[in-house]
Parts: C-alpha cells; sequence; structure tokens
C-alpha cells in the first residue's frame, strides 16, 4: 500500500470510527432524495409530489426491516433520528401536496405542457409543429383563465403566493425543455421561436398577478400590517410530537410566564441597585443608552467576542479548537435587512446590526438603543463562541451525516443554554450587564408566549407587537420587525420557542449529568458538540447509555415542577 493512501486512511479514521452502521443509509437517501428533485425539477407538480412521497415510504419501509437489536449505541441513536425524520418529512411534504392542490386549478390549461417537458427527458426529436400548436393554444386558454378567477380571488396571501410560485415553476421547467431544443434542432427552432415568447411574456405576467389574487378571509389585517396564518392547537401539538417534545402549547406558555416572572424579580434587584427603585423600565432605558457611538461599534463587537472567547478557556469549560477562534468573521447588515432582522445574525460570520445614512433618524436610535453593549454581552457569545459559530464548526467535523436531522432545538437551545449557564456563573460584571442579559431572558420567555399564543389563536400580531414593546421594553420597530420575522418570515412556527425551550433541555440534562458528578462540565459540553444536531431527548439516550424501544415516543419530562 502506497505511504500517501495511508496517510489517506488516517487522516479519514476518526470519521469513521465516529460513523455508525446508519452513515451509508442516511447517505443513500440524501443522495436518492437529490437525485430525484434534479430529475423532477418542476417542485410544484403532481408528478413531484407523488414521487417524493414514494421515496419517504420506501425508505420507511427499509428502515423498519433493519434489526434494530442488533445496532450499536450510537445505530440505534441514528435509527430513532432517521425514523422520525422521514416521519415528520413525509407528513409535512403530504400537508403541501393539500396545499398545492387549493390552488393547482391556476395551471388547468398546462395538461400538454407538462407533457412537453416529460417528453423532453427522452431527449428523443419532438413533433415542432404539434408543440408550436399546444403553446398557442395555451397562450390564448390562459387568457381565458386570467379572466375567468379575476372574481374568486384567494382567501390569504401565502394562497396567492403559492399560486404564483406554481406558474413560475411551470415556466421555467417548459423554458429548460424549451432551451434544450432551441437551435440545437432548426425544425424545433422555426416552428415554436415565437410562440414560445408570446407563452412566455403571459406566463410571468400570469404569475406576477396572481401574487395580489387574494383577500384575507382567513386572517385579517389587525392594524400592524402583519398578516401570518395561525397554524392552530393540533397542528402546534403534531409538530411537538416530532420536535420530541412531550408538553401541551399551554403547559409551555405557563413555564414562560413563570420565567418571566423569575426575569422581573431580578430586573427589580438590578434596577434599585442602579438607583432606579422599582421602576425597572427606566433602568432598562438608562442601559439602552449607553449605546456605542456611530462607527465604533463593530471593534467593540470583537472585543466581546474575544472576552467570552478568553472566559470559557480560563475557566476550562469546553474545548475551542484554534482555528474555529481564527475563522470567524464580521459582516455589517442592510437597513432592509434590519426591518425584520433588528439584532445580530451569526454562525461563522456575525452581521452586525447598526444603523446605515439611509435610516431616519428614528430608526438609526432605535437600531443604536437595541443594540448598546450591555445588551450584546449575551448575544454575540450566543452568534460566535461557544454559540452557533462553535456549533457549525463541530457540525462539520463530527458526525456530519447527522446535520440532516437539523432542530432548531438543538441549535437554538444550545446557544440560549449558555446565556443561562453563564449567568450562574456571574459572567455580567455589574448591574448594567445584568440588565442587558435579563432583557434577553424576558425577550425569549416572550418568544413562547406570544408565538404560541398567536398559533392558537389568542393573539393577533398587533397585540404581540404591544405585548414587547410593554412587557419586555423593545423599541417599537424593533418588536414589529421581530413579530414580523416570526409570521412572515421562512421560519417555522416553533422556531421562536427553540430558544427558550432547548436551553431548558440542555440545561436539565446538565443537571443530571454534571452536578451529580457524573461528567465535569468540559466532558459533558464536548460531548454535546460531538453529536450533531439531532433532538436533545436522543443525545440525553446516548449520554446516559439509556437503550431506547424501536418504537420510542417522547417522554422526558425537562421542565423542573
Amino acid at each position: 500500500m502506497k505511504k500517501p493512501l495511508i496517510a489517506l486512511i488516517i487522516l479519514f479514521l476518526p470519521f469513521f470510527l465516529e460513523a455508525s452502521e446508519l452513515y451509508e443509509p442516511i447517505e443513500s437517501f440524501q443522495a436518492d432524495r437529490s437525485a430525484l428533485n434534479r430529475k423532477y425539477s418542476n417542485h410544484l407538480s403532481s408528478e413531484y409530489f407523488d414521487r417524493i412521497e414514494l421515496l419517504y415510504q420506501n425508505w420507511l419501509e427499509k428502515l423498519k426491516a433493519m434489526d434494530y437489536q442488533k445496532l450499536s449505541a450510537d445505530g440505534k441513536i441514528d435509527y430513532l433520528a432517521f425514523k422520525n425524520y422521514l416521519e415528520k418529512n413525509l407528513y409535512f411534504h403530504q400537508q403541501e401536496f393539500k396545499e398545492f392542490k387549493e390552488v393547482m386549478d391556476v395551471k388547468s390549461f398546462a395538461k400538454e405542457l407538462e407533457a412537453f417537458y416529460i417528453f423532453r427527458r427522452t431527449a428523443e426529436k419532438p413533433d415542432a409543429k404539434a408543440i408550436a400548436k399546444s403553446f398557442t393554444e395555451a397562450n390564448k386558454t390562459i387568457q381565458l383563465k386570467w379572466e375567468s378567477i379575476n372574481e374568486t380571488p384567494f382567501d390569504s396571501w401565502q394562497k396567492a403566493e403559492l399560486a404564483s410560485s406554481t406558474i413560475k415553476e411551470l415556466k421555467e421547467t417548459l423554458k429548460e425543455a424549451y432551451d434544450f431544443y432551441y437551435d440545437y434542432d432548426p425544425d424545433f427552432t422555426w416552428w415554436v421561436q415565437q410562440p414560445w415568447k408570446e407563452l412566455e411574456k403571459t406566463l410571468n405576467e400570469y404569475s406576477t398577478s396572481l401574487l395580489s389574487h387574494f383577500q384575507n378571509d382567513i386572517v385579517k389585517d389587525d392594524g400592524s400590517g402583519i398578516i401570518g396564518k395561525p397554524i392552530g392547537a393540533e397542528a402546534i401539538k403534531k409538530q411537538l410530537k416530532f420536535e420530541l417534545i412531550p408538553y401541551s402549547a399551554q403547559e409551555l406558555i405557563d413555564e414562560a410566564n413563570k420565567q418571566f416572572a423569575w426575569c422581573e424579580k431580578e430586573m427589580l434587584k438590578a434596577s434599585n441597585e442602579l438607583g432606579y427603585g422599582n421602576d425597572w423600565k427606566a433602568a432598562l432605558e438608562y442601559v439602552k443608552n449607553t449605546y456605542v457611538p456611530e462607527g465604533e461599534w463593530p471593534g467593540d463587537v470583537v472585543e466581546l467576542a474575544n472576552e467570552a472567547t478568553d472566559y470559557l478557556e480560563k475557566h476550562d469549560l469546553i474545548t475551542i479548537p484554534e482555528l474555529a477562534k481564527e475563522a470567524w468573521r464580521t459582516k455589517m447588515m442592510s437597513a432592509e435587512r434590519q426591518k425584520v432582522s433588528p439584532f445580530f445574525l451569526g454562525g461563522e460570520t456575525i452581521i452586525i446590526s447598526y444603523p446605515t445614512s439611509e435610516m431616519n433618524q428614528e430608526d438609526k436610535m432605535m437600531s443604536m438603543r437595541g443594540n448598546n453593549p450591555h445588551f450584546s454581552r449575551a448575544t454575540v457569545q450566543h452568534e460566535l463562541i461557544p454559540g452557533h459559530h462553535l456549533q457549525n464548526f463541530m457540525m462539520q467535523r463530527h458526525k456530519p451525516y447527522r446535520r440532516m436531522f437539523y432542530t432548531p432545538f438543538w441549535m437554538e437551545g444550545w446557544a440560549l443554554y449558555w446565556e443561562l449557564n453563564l449567568w450562574d456563573k456571574n459572567f455580567p460584571r455589574n448591574a448594567e450587564d445584568r440588565v442587558g442579559m435579563l432583557f434577553w431572558r424576558m425577550h425569549r420567555c416572550a418568544r413562547i408566549i406570544f408565538s404560541l399564543n398567536y398559533h392558537l389563536g389568542n393573539m393577533t400580531p398587533q397585540e404581540c407587537i404591544d405585548f414587547l414593546v410593554e412587557k419586555v421594553g423593545h423599541e417599537y420597530a424593533n418588536a414589529e420587525a421581530e413579530v414580523r420575522r416570526s409570521f412572515e418570515g421562512n421560519y417555522g412556527p416553533l422556531y421562536q420557542i427553540a430558544y427558550m425551550i432547548g436551553g431548558f433541555q440542555f440545561y436539565a440534562l446538565k443537571a443530571e449529568m454534571v452536578d451529580t458528578g457524573k461528567m465535569t462540565e468540559k466532558q459533558f459540553h464536548d460531548f454535546i458538540l460531538t453529536q450533531n444536531a439531532i433532538p436533545i431527548e436522543l443525545i440525553r439516550a446516548r449520554i446516559t447509555d439509556e437503550t431506547l424501544s424501536k418504537n420510542h415516543q417522547t417522554s422526558w419530562k425537562f421542565l423542573k415542577d
């Protein structure tokens, strides 16, 4: 055997030692799905939905045929994570198919058009004259369809957007098929070029018009301008089950209210220490006004990041690879993005939110006040080290095949857990720091309260905004951006509760493993980051050497009574 090959084997040996028996099936599934996603490129078509549903069903059958009892400890964890993943994705895929069927009539004219792009996959010579005719007739039919639906708008912007995307996907798939033949087949080019130009133009206009083809019959604008889509109690229950959270929505709201009350008590202590008595909102205003002058903030963010890293290493709390400390970067956030993300975003790059010249004076002050140094003491380390940057760094290097199982309860929960843990270790230097960290803990509690109540139908977006302003002390524009991000962004309905609830899961697991002396804190933290982004209940099973049943249902009660 040649030396370079030996060296390569040694280099990758740790990875293969970490991988379980499920590594190849998981990788194979991802390859299968990617191949089918490329093959059936129109993802808003019955053909696509049917084929991907069959994929999930087939893989569930393959998984169930495995001998669970013969799997290793990691293999059993991967089995349960994979099974949960397939069942979750099959369920939501079927839900998406139902939603698609509600709007698919907008392309009732498309049968022959779809036949054309399906035929194109054969790479055979087409009947160009017939295709030109079908394009011309479809163009006329679209015009009639357009007129016929004008009196029947969709009852939500989400349906209108999906209908528009359905036509756009059809157009893009047709264009790929057209481009395959155009200019390479003279007969096709001669017959089809002009009909395609006319059809493409009509499809573009039709797709654009559908975006505004709705009236809000389901969810009315309450004056906030934010129109989301409450999913209801049953859908929340289903989603919590897939996230392995054995609590009801109301139980989580009750816990958030209990934690919020604790935060208020701690705020009063800090407020009195700062000389504001029991008027903690006055103390909060004082802390907001400690903002850094324009132009200086990026440098201070770097200092906060380095300070957190130094603290972790000084107290031997976690292993931080040298490359992880070297590789992170900074970037400034655009004014447009700050409308939905008024605070930091992060990972390998921490995106810093601060005013730009195009903002009006009020928005500039809100941005500066909302990103003051004491508020940011909790959020910089949340985004970088030991938070999202270190998480992502380790996810790429330990059981990377598990990244498919990503859950925000692991991702956001880990970063939030460190806010809880560092508070316990007196990381805040003074009362101002405590106010800043408590603001964020109150904010996380508020996310649980307002987002679940919204999806249960108990709060409107405007009430959510007012709640953040009145109860947490947010700047109004920042509160509005937070609510808009929650209900009109690309976040799932449980994303906003995942911070605090995931944090409590890690916190409870630390109490079980570290506070009882079974592991050192550093061993605990290092172990967590080698498990990748799987549901935390499964990490608990692995770290405690508990063997779960093949049909395990969530049962870990991690909240204190």
